[in-house]
């Protein structure tokens, strides 16, 4: 039973995210309103400005949290991009050809 009444709290759609962080908003504004009242000055309008700035911080996690997932392998008509470079990368060791390795014993440039 408390399992059917968790799914009612859960955010499944971008607009009941949305919704909530409007309601975050509101609330904000009316906890900084609050704080202006009560603190007057420098102090009252810092936390003011904490209280929106944390409704910034909890939509943007909401609407992240919201988003679906790319999926990993593409579907539809469309095959995988084929790799353009080669498995080696540029940073692994090479060994040097004979002939050039007595020549130059320091640096590995050919100019």
């Amino acid at each position: 039973m408390l399992r059917k009444i968790g799914r009612l709290f859960t955010i499944k759609t971008r607009l009941e995210a949305w919704l909530v962080i409007y309601a975050i908003a509101v609330g904000a504004v009316e906890r900084g309103a609050h704080y202006l009242a009560t603190y007057p000055g420098a102090g009252g309008w810092m936390l003011a400005l904490a209280c929106t700035g944390v409704v910034f911080l909890a939509g943007g996690k909401l609407l992240d949290a919201v988003r679906k997932p790319e999926p990993a392998v593409a579907i539809g008509p469309y095959s995988a991009p084929m790799r353009r470079h080669a498995l080696i990368g540029r940073s692994r060791p090479r060994r040097l050809p004979m002939d050039r390795a007595s020549e130059r014993r320091i640096s590995r440039r050919r100019d």
